[in-house]
């Protein structure tokens, strides 16, 4: 039922982290605010394959 996402930082493009999420309740796709290492600050991290 759940299904393995990454999550992608918009700003450098590096998936940095992984979640699940249910398949028949969530069909938009994820946007959390998530630390990213690259760029060494909070930014925009999205749902991708």
């Amino acid at each position: 039922m759940r299904e393995v996402v990454s999550l992608v930082c918009s700003n450098c493009g590096n998936k940095n982290y992984y979640t699940t999420k249910n398949k028949k309740t969530g069909k938009k796709k994820i946007e959390l605010n998530k630390f990213c290492p690259t760029c060494r600050k909070h930014t925009l991290h999205k749902e991708g394959k």
